[in-house]
């Protein structure tokens, strides 16, 4: 057990910490050393306090992304949990998935990433999760929080942690990636050529591993870190650097990751973009097929492309939109038992094999998918018609009026009656700025354009501060 006390000077906290994907920041000035070892410390108090330890030493995971601040960031958290009396395996450089993955299969009390996922390299971030590799709920959060504020007594002698770096991360991830489409024999993926992004990041030898396991030709791009260039002109935010590859080197497909890999994009053999809506429209078509997509149906967001929707319908697949977030959608997800899940961005989440968005996981999958139906991905992904989609942000309004003002509210309304069942209109105030999004679908760019352009002007007029 982690034991209590009184020591240390507390640490001053004037806003909440933590965001919606854990604590992100500008590494080395928001995000310090000094606040990484608390905020361990104080997981670990709260975690020993909900009994996560009993009758046992505690025991944690720690994984970072490639960026060059992760080194100290990921000692600090390493620290932090040794000298509370945590025993930590430091997996290295890991997506988060696979951080996700190990917690649970190694039977670990806690699991940590340090990493800002598809943020500029200066950035990162920390995130937690509990045992069997799930993401921590908020009330623990709140309380990891108030702990940060409270003194402590530090275990000595045999109490203190043990530090021991797990060099078989990657194999173990690798292994269990590749079991998740080993019903379709030893080497599935032989014969496909395929394209991987790997942005630089986490996954720069779990990506290639996995997919050349599985029997794929694997051409990796952006997999060499230095510690600077993760998401630097690559990855899923970048996906000119994945299509170019495609089409020089002749691939079936390419798949974009991002900087921790816990999503991906896809490019067909043309070269064309295979977005999230089209990963998840693929995926759930041979869930349901196979007789696995329960109660047929697929979780997306409220920016789930119309053409999705449409789609899903076509073939009697239900869709449950959420809140923009894969943590809405995994909330969903686990409300229902629905095994399916995701957004437009590229977090896919296949509960039967994660806990998390995983882009190496759904990467296999697509593939799989393309064996054992014949078929290229840009056939696959012919399912559902992405209807052209525009979103315009309006700064400097007072987005708490967004839905309380009636003259906007006649703009959208007469704006849906012009549209009719052909698009679709969302006003959707940003949760971290002030600033109202206009999401318009339409069949046509121009349409889209010029009634988000005429909505834009009436929220502009109508919220300004």
């Amino acid at each position: 057990m982690v034991e209590q006390g009184a020591h240390a000077a507390p640490v001053e906290t004037t806003h909440r910490i933590f965001g919606t994907d854990g604590v992100r920041g500008l590494a080395n000035d928001s995000l310090t050393a000094e606040l990484a070892l608390d905020l361990s410390v104080a997981a670990a108090h709260v975690l020993g306090e909900a009994g996560a330890f009993e009758g046992h030493r505690p025991r944690a995971v720690v994984g970072r992304d490639t960026r060059i601040s992760g080194q100290f960031l990921g000692a600090a958290v390493v620290a932090g949990l040794a000298s509370a009396g945590v025993d930590v395996l430091d997996l290295g450089v890991l997506p988060t998935p696979g951080v996700a993955h190990l917690t649970g299969a190694l039977g670990v009390d806690l699991g940590v990433m340090i990493s800002a996922s598809h943020n500029p390299m200066p950035d990162n971030g920390i995130k937690f999760l509990a045992g069997g590799g799930v993401k921590l709920d908020d009330a623990i959060e709140e309380l990891i929080e108030k702990r940060l504020r409270e003194p402590w007594n530090r275990p000595t002698g045999a109490k203190v942690g043990r530090i021991t770096p797990y060099d078989a991360a990657v194999e173990a991830y690798c292994a269990h990636l590749t079991g998740t489409i080993a019903d379709l024999g030893d080497r599935p993926l032989a014969g496909l050529r395929v394209v991987l992004d790997c942005a630089h990041g986490a996954a720069y030898e779990a990506g290639p591993c996995a997919l050349r396991a599985a029997g794929a030709d694997v051409v990796a791009v952006a997999a060499e870190p230095d510690g600077l260039n993760i998401n630097d002109g690559c990855g899923s935010t970048h996906l000119e650097v994945l299509q170019a590859a495609v089409l020089e080197h002749g691939a079936d497909a390419g798949f974009a990751l991002d900087g921790d890999a816990d999503r991906c994009l896809a490019v067909d053999a043309r070269g064309a973009v295979v977005d999230g809506d089209q990963v998840l429209a693929i995926l759930a078509v041979g869930l349901r097929e196979a007789g696995r997509l329960t109660k047929d149906t697929v979780v997306g967001t409220v920016m789930s492309n119309l053409g999705f929707v449409r789609a899903m319908q076509r073939e009697g697949i239900a869709v449950e939109q959420t809140k923009v977030g894969d943590r809405y959608v995994l909330e969903a997800m686990k409300a229902n038992g629905y095994v399916l899940g995701g957004e437009q961005s590229g977090h896919v989440i296949l509960t039967s094999h994660a806990t998390t968005g995983d882009g190496i996981l759904t990467a296999l999958h697509v593939l799989a998918r393309m064996v054992a139906t014949g078929d290229s991905l840009e056939k696959l992904a012919a399912v559902m018609t992405r209807l052209p989609q525009v979103l315009v942000n309006v700064d400097g309004v007072d987005k708490a009026r967004a839905h309380r003002d009636a003259e906007l509210d006649a703009a959208i309304q007469a704006e849906e009656v012009h549209l009719g069942e052909t698009g679709r209109i969302l006003l959707r105030p940003s949760g971290t700025e002030p600033l109202v999004r206009v999401m318009v679908e339409a069949e046509s760019l121009d349409q889209a354009q010029q009634v988000a352009d005429r909505l834009a002007r009436v929220v502009r007029n109508r919220l300004a501060l």
